[in-house]
C-alpha cells in the first residue's frame, strides 16, 4: 500500500490510499479519485512531508539520537529518523493548501537529498556494520545510505561514527514501483 497527500483544486487536502503509484493513476484517469469534502474531481498529489514517529508518538528524551553533517562526497547517511512530538501549543493540521514558500523549500531540499544520493550506494539493514567498518578503516570510505533502528544510530553516534538522518524516506531499489 502507498499513501499520498491529495488536494483538489478548491484546496482541500486529504489522503489517499493505493496499492501502487500505477493505481494510482488509474483511478485518477478514470475520474474514481474525487475529493470527499466537495467531490471534485480535479485532483493532484500534494506535495508530502514525511510522517515518521514512534509508537504512540511519543519521544524519550533520555537518549537524544546526534546527528552530524557529512559531506556527501565521503561519509554515510541513515535513513533512521528522530519521532516528531509536536509542541503542546501546536495548532492542528487545515485543509488549507501549503504556503508556496513551504512548498519550495520542500522541494529544494528534496532535490538535494536525491543528489546527494546519486553516487551513494543502498546498503539496506547492512548499514550500521558497514558504516562501523569504514570508519575503524576496515574498509575503504565511500558513500552508502540505508536503514539503522534507533538503537543503531545512537551507538553509531556514541561511537564517533558520522551519520546523518535523511529528511526524506528512501525506497530500497527493490522496492521501487
Amino acid at each position: 500500500m502507498i499513501v499520498f497527500d491529495l488536494q483538489c483544486d478548491v484546496g482541500h487536502r486529504f489522503e489517499g490510499w493505493f496499492g501502487s503509484s500505477s493505481d494510482y493513476e488509474g483511478q485518477s484517469a478514470r475520474g474514481l479519485v474525487t475529493c470527499p469534502e466537495c467531490g471534485s474531481e480535479k485532483v493532484s498529489k500534494a506535495v508530502m512531508a514525511p510522517a515518521v514517529g514512534a509508537k504512540g508518538n511519543t519521544r524519550s528524551e533520555t537518549a537524544p539520537v546526534a546527528q552530524q553533517a557529512n559531506d556527501p562526497a565521503s561519509g554515510s547517511a541513515v535513513a533512521a529518523q528522530e519521532p516528531f512530538t509536536p509542541p503542546a501549543d501546536a495548532k492542528p493540521v487545515s485543509n488549507t493548501p501549503m504556503p508556496a514558500e513551504v512548498q519550495k523549500a520542500l522541494k529544494a531540499l528534496a532535490t538535494a537529498q536525491q543528489k546527494a544520493l546519486e553516487k551513494s550506494t543502498w546498503v539496506g539493514k547492512d548499514f550500521a556494520a558497514q558504516s562501523r567498518a569504514m570508519h575503524y578503516g576496515e574498509s575503504d570510505e565511500k558513500p552508502i545510505h540505508g536503514q539503522a533502528s534507533l538503537e543503531e544510530a545512537q551507538s553509531l553516534a556514541e561511537e564517533g561514527v558520522q551519520v546523518a538522518a535523511l529528511p526524506f524516506p528512501v525506497a530500497p531499489p527493490d522496492k521501487l514501483n
